[in-house]
C-alpha cells in the first residue's frame, strides 16, 4: 500500500515538474536565428526558475547547467559526473534544442559536442513521459564503433537516474539474435549505420514510426559517399516529423544533404566560425618536409626521441599500420606499441582503445581513430606520417590532442610534392609552421627492416601489401595538385621498407597509356622508365579494399594482388607462389562485349637455327649457305624434301607395326604359359587323392560291365571285368538311362 502511494506521489511530482519545465521553456524561448552567445553570461548567484513576479528566469545566457530548464534527474547525473560549467557549443545549443528546433552544430574538436545533444535527448523523452511500451524514441548514429561505444558511456553516466532503456548496436558482434529480441523495446539506440539498417531489414516488429529525435554525430562523415546508400535506406523508414541534430567539427552546409534529412529551418550554430584558428588554441602544430623514402626513418627517430610520451600515429591504410606495427615491435623501441584499424575484430579494437586510454604508449592507427574519440589521459603528440586527404581530415586527426583545457602538439610529414597542402591548411586558419628535418639526429631504419624481412619471410608479403595500398591511396585521391603518384620515388620507397625488389603494380601503366593516347591519338604511346615499373589495372581497384575504409557499412572483401620473388611464400593470410609478372591486359567483364580490332597487326612466324639466328619460315628446306634475303625455294627441292619425309614416315610405320606384332606375340606366349601352369597344378591336386595301390601316377580306369555275356564265372579280359547281372537289374538300368535322355 505504501509502495503504491509513493509511486503515485512520484508520478504526480514528475507531472508537476514537466509542466513547470514546459512553461519555463516556452516563456523564454529565443527567436529563430538568435545567437545565445551574444548575451552576457548570467551571474552564478542569479535566481533560477520561477521568480517572485510569476516570471521565469532567462536561460539563453546561462553558463551553468543548474541554470537550465532541465529535470532534476539530469542535473543529478551531471553533478555526479563533475559537469558544472557549460562550453561554448553547449551554451549556444541548449536554448534552441530544448525548444524542439533542428540543430546544425559545428565546433572545434574536444569542445563538448556530445553533451550538447545527449542532454536535449534525455529532456525531450522525459517531458514526453516516454516509457518502455512506447518503443524507440531516439536514434544516435555514429560512423565508427569506438565512437558509438564512447557516446553510449556518456549517455549511461549522465542519464543513469532516468528510467529509459538504451542499447548499443554496433557491427562485429555475434549476438545479433539476442539483440533482435529486445531492440524493439529500447527507448534510445546508439548505433552505427550498418547494424541499424540490418535490424530494420531483418528484425520483425522493429518500429521507428514514433521516433522523436534523430542525432547524427560526425554528420559530415555520415553524409558522405561511404554511407550514402545506408543512410538513405534508414531515412526512408523514419518519420519526417521529428527533431534532428547534426554535430561535427567540420559541418556540412549542403542544401542537398539538408533536404535528405527533412530539416525544417535548422539553427546553424558555429561557435568558432569567427575564431582566429580552426583548431584548439593550445595546440602546437608543425610540418616537416621529408621525402617518401625517409618517412620511416623519421618516424623511428621521433619515437626514439619521445619514448616517455603518449603518441598517436596516423597512416593511410590498415596494411601500412599492420606492417609498421609488426616491424617496430620486433625492433623494440623501448615503449609499448599498439595498433588500431578497421580490419580488426570488435573485441580486439575495443580492447586496444581501452588500453591506450589507460597506459602511456604509441598507437598506430588509420582514420578510424580520427573522429570523436576522447582518450582519458591526454595525448601528447599526434604524428601524421601520411598526408590527410583534405583539411577536414587534418582537423579531426589533430583534434585527438589538446582537448578541453589541456594542451597538445602535432607534427605532419609532408613530401615535397605535397607542399600545396600546407598552403591550404594555412588558408583555413590553421596555425601550422613548416620546419626542416634535422638529418644529423636521423636514425636510419631501412637496413634493420631488410634484415627483418630476411629473418621473418612472412613479413615480406605484409610489406608488399603496405607498399601497394599506400600507392593506391595516393592514386584515388581527387586533389591531384597534392597527390600525384607519378612524382613518387617508387624504387626508393620500396627499398626504405626493406623490400629487395619493387613489387609489380599495374594501374599507372594503363593510366599513362590512356593519357598518351588522349594527347597524341595517331601515335603509339611511349612510357617512361619510371611509369614502366608500375602496373595495377584500374578495374581491379573496385574489387580491392578501400585504404580509408574505416566505416561500419558492412563487411568488405579484399582481393589484394601482390607478388613475391620466385620461390617465396606468404603467411597464413594468403599464399602466394612463384612470381606472376604477366596478367592479361584484356579482361571481358559481364554485360560487355569483346571488341576485336581487325586492323591490329598480325604476328609472323620466326624460325631460329642452331646458333640462334633468325630464319624465314621453311628456310631449313633451302640452302643454308645462302643469306636470308636470297632464300628462294624451287619446286624440285620441295618435292625432294617431301619424298624424303614420306620415306621416313613409311619406315617409321613399318617399325611401329613390327613392334606391335612382337608385343602381341609376347603377350600370347605369356598367356599360354600361364594357362599351362594352371592346368598342371589342377592335375597334381587330382592325383594326390588316389589310393597307393594304383599303378604309378596314372589315373585308374573304371571297370566296364558287359550285359550280353553268358559267362557266369566273371572272367577277366585284360584290364576289363566281365560280369553278369540279372534281367530285372538290366531293365531297371535301361529305364534310368531312358529317363535321363528325355530330361
Amino acid at each position: 500500500m505504501r509502495n503504491s502511494k509513493s509511486a503515485k506521489k512520484k508520478r504526480l511530482e514528475e507531472i508537476e515538474e514537466i509542466e513547470h519545465l514546459n512553461s519555463w521553456i516556452q516563456s523564454q524561448k529565443p527567436n529563430s536565428g538568435f545567437n545565445p552567445m551574444s548575451l552576457p553570461p548570467l551571474p552564478s548567484n542569479s535566481p533560477i526558475g520561477l521568480l517572485r513576479d510569476n516570471t521565469f528566469s532567462c536561460y539563453s545566457g546561462a553558463t551553468l547547467f543548474k541554470q537550465l530548464p532541465i529535470s532534476q534527474k539530469t542535473k543529478d547525473g551531471l553533478r555526479q559526473c563533475n559537469y558544472h560549467e557549460m562550453t561554448d557549443i553547449q551554451r549556444a545549443t541548449f536554448p534552441h534544442a530544448l525548444c524542439g528546433r533542428d540543430i546544425l552544430g559545428a565546433a572545434k574538436t574536444g569542445s563538448g559536442k556530445t553533451l550538447a545533444f545527449v542532454i536535449p535527448v534525455l529532456e525531450k523523452l522525459y517531458r514526453e513521459r516516454w516509457g518502455p511500451e512506447d518503443g524507440v524514441g531516439c536514434i544516435i548514429i555514429s560512423p565508427t564503433r569506438e565512437l558509438a561505444g564512447q557516446l553510449f558511456d556518456v549517455l549511461k553516466s549522465v542519464g543513469k537516474h532516468h528510467n529509459f532503456s538504451a542499447g548499443l548496436l554496433i557491427g562485429g558482434r555475434k549476438d545479433v539474435d539476442v539483440e533482435k529480441q529486445s531492440v524493439g523495446e529500447l527507448n534510445i539506440l546508439v548505433c552505427t549505420p550498418g547494424r541499424l539498417l540490418q535490424h530494420m531489414d531483418e528484425t520483425p516488429n522493429f518500429d521507428c514510426s514514433q521516433l522523436q529525435v534523430l542525432v547524427l554525430d560526425e554528420a559530415d562523415r555520415i553524409l558522405d559517399v561511404g554511407f550514402k546508400k545506408a543512410l538513405n535506406a534508414i531515412l526512408s523508414q523514419l518519420p519526417k516529423r521529428r527533431q534532428t541534430f547534426l554535430f561535427s567539427a567540420t559541418q556540412t552546409k549542403s542544401v542537398q544533404d539538408l533536404a535528405r534529412l527533412s530539416l525544417k529551418d535548422p539553427e546553424y550554430l558555429s561557435v568558432h566560425e569567427e575564431s582566429v584558428t580552426a583548431t584548439p588554441t593550445r595546440l602546437q602544430q608543425t610540418a616537416i618536409i621529408v621525402s617518401l623514402d625517409e618517412k620511416l626513418d623519421m618516424l623511428w627517430s621521433f619515437i626514439k626521441a619521445h619514448i616517455n610520451s603518449k603518441i598517436l600515429v596516423f597512416l593511410s591504410s590498415c596494411k601500412q599500420v599492420k606492417f609498421v606495427f609488426d616491424a617496430f615491435k620486433k625492433l623494440r623501441p623501448g615503449i609499448p606499441l599498439m595498433c588500431l584499424h578497421g580490419r580488426m575484430k570488435l573485441e580486439r579494437r575495443m580492447g586496444v582503445y581501452l588500453k591506450f586510454c589507460e597506459y602511456r604508449s604509441i598507437l598506430f592507427c588509420t582514420d578510424v581513430a580520427s573522429r570523436g574519440l576522447d582518450f582519458n589521459k591526454a595525448v601528447d603528440w599526434v604524428v601524421q606520417v601520411d598526408c590527410p586527404e583534405d583539411v577536414a581530415s587534418y582537423i579531426h586527426r589533430v583534434g585527438r590532442t589538446a582537448r578541453y583545457h589541456s594542451g597538445g602538439r602535432s607534427v605532419l610529414f609532408l613530401m615535397p610534392s605535397e607542399i600545396k597542402m600546407l598552403e591550404k591548411l594555412q588558408a583555413a586558419k590553421i596555425p601550422i609552421q613548416s620546419i626542416k628535418a634535422n638529418t644529423k639526429r636521423l636514425q636510419p631504419v631501412s637496413g634493420l627492416l631488410s634484415a627483418l624481412l630476411v629473418k621473418y619471410p612472412d613479413m615480406q608479403y605484409t610489406a608488399q601489401r603496405a607498399f601497394l595500398t599506400y600507392l593506391r591511396s595516393i592514386h584515388i585521391q581527387k586533389d591531384k595538385e597534392i597527390f600525384d603518384v607519378l612524382k613518387l620515388p617508387v624504387d626508393k620507397f620500396s627499398a626504405s621498407m626493406g623490400l629487395p625488389l619493387t613489387p609489380k603494380i599495374r594501374f599507372l601503366n594503363k593510366k599513362s597509356k590512356q593519357k598518351s593516347v588522349s594527347e597524341n591519338p595517331p601515335l603509339e604511346p611511349e612510357m617512361s622508365d619510371k611509369e614502366n615499373e608500375l602496373g595495377i589495372s584500374r578495374e581491379e581497384l573496385d574489387d580491392l579494399e578501400n585504404p580509408r575504409e574505416e566505416l561500419d557499412i558492412g563487411d568488405f572483401k579484399e582481393v589484394d594482388r601482390v607478388f613475391l620473388p620466385a620461390g617465396e611464400t606468404s603467411n597464413e593470410e594468403g599464399k602466394v607462389g612463384d612470381i606472376v609478372d604477366i596478367i592479361p591486359e584484356t579482361r571481358v567483364l559481364k554485360k560487355k562485349k569483346l571488341k576485336i580490332n581487325i586492323h591490329r597487326p598480325v604476328g609472323t612466324r620466326v624460325v631460329f637455327d642452331e646458333e640462334g639466328n633468325t630464319l624465314q619460315p621453311l628456310a631449313r628446306i633451302a640452302d643454308t649457305n645462302c643469306t636470308c634475303d636470297s632464300l628462294l625455294l624451287d619446286q624440285d627441292k620441295k618435292e625432294e624434301y617431301y619424298k624424303k619425309m614420306r620415306e621416313q614416315l613409311r619406315h617409321a610405320d613399318l617399325e611401329d607395326k613390327r613392334l606391335d606384332r612382337e608385343r602381341r606375340r609376347q603377350k600370347r606366349i605369356k598367356d599360354k604359359m600361364k594357362w599351362t601352369k594352371n592346368n598342371f597344378e589342377e592335375e597334381e591336386e587330382g592325383e594326390s587323392g588316389l589310393e597307393e595301390e594304383e599303378a604309378g601316377n596314372r589315373r585308374s580306369k573304371r571297370s566296364k560291365i558287359y550285359f550280353d555275356s553268358d559267362n557266369d564265372d566273371g572272367e577277366r579280359k585284360g584290364d576289363n571285368v566281365k560280369a553278369s547281372i540279372s534281367l530285372e537289374e538290366q531293365e531297371a538300368l535301361a529305364l534310368k538311362l531312358l529317363s535321363s535322355m528325355h530330361q
